[in-house]
């Protein structure tokens, strides 16, 4: 699924770039949510490795995935498209 997903940001920033229209994907890493009835979030085990295999040393927040879409929808990144954008914190690096 998320191969299809790239291939489909291309193939919709190709079709709608004539338009002006900017399409890119973002790929948040680990997030203490209540995705996965919240297992990153509930569970420290699993929060604490999560936290140790990322080069910022915790698991993601909600908040600090939106602040990096308003940037992206931000007239200072209008040169961006067509992108997978990785937010995890370098995770497994």
């Amino acid at each position: 699924m998320k191969g299809a997903i790239e291939v489909l940001t291309r193939y919709l920033a190709k079709e709608l770039g004539p338009r002006r229209i900017a399409v890119n994907t973002v790929a948040p890493g680990a997030i203490a949510t209540d995705f996965s009835d919240g297992m990153v979030r509930d569970n420290p085990e699993i929060n604490k490795r999560v936290a140790d295999a990322t080069a910022l040393g915790r698991a993601g927040l909600p908040d600090d995935i939106g602040p990096m879409i308003a940037s992206l929808l931000s007239e200072d990144n209008r040169w961006v498209n067509a992108q997978r954008i990785e937010v995890s914190s370098g995770l497994f690096i």
